[in-house]
């Protein structure tokens, strides 16, 4: 079982910037894990915002490619997503997420959320 703990969410100003972190609270980060990035506004399905594994190696949506960075730390267990140029559209809960392998399929594991809100 791995716990999550995001930071840093908040509000901001269109073409503001924020820094959202997530760690392990509890668990271990593995190696396989991939890390990642999801957000939900209300009454929409959640959609992934960015993953990258242990790697290095990272996936965008299209809405946010150029403007959002995911990275990862040295020792593999946090994550962060750099959100530079926001827009109206990226206000939401924005959770963390490791995706891990398993013989059925991923087990994931997810943060309690943090509110973005990009308003003027």
């Amino acid at each position: 079982q791995v716990q999550l703990v995001e930071s840093g969410g908040g509000s901001v100003q269109p073409g503001g910037s924020l820094r959202l972190s997530c760690a392990a609270s509890a668990g271990k980060i593995y190696n396989v894990d991939v890390m990642g990035w999801y957000r939900q506004t209300p009454g929409q399905q959640r959609e992934s915002v960015a993953q990258i594994t242990s790697g290095g190696r990272t996936n965008y949506a299209d809405s946010v490619k150029g403007r959002f960075t995911i990275s990862r730390d040295n020792a593999k267990t946090t994550v962060y997503l750099q959100m530079d140029s926001l827009t109206l559209e990226d206000s939401g809960v924005y959770f963390c997420n490791v995706a891990r392998p398993t013989n059925l399929g991923s087990r994931n594991f997810w943060g309690q959320g943090t509110q973005v809100t990009v308003s003027s």
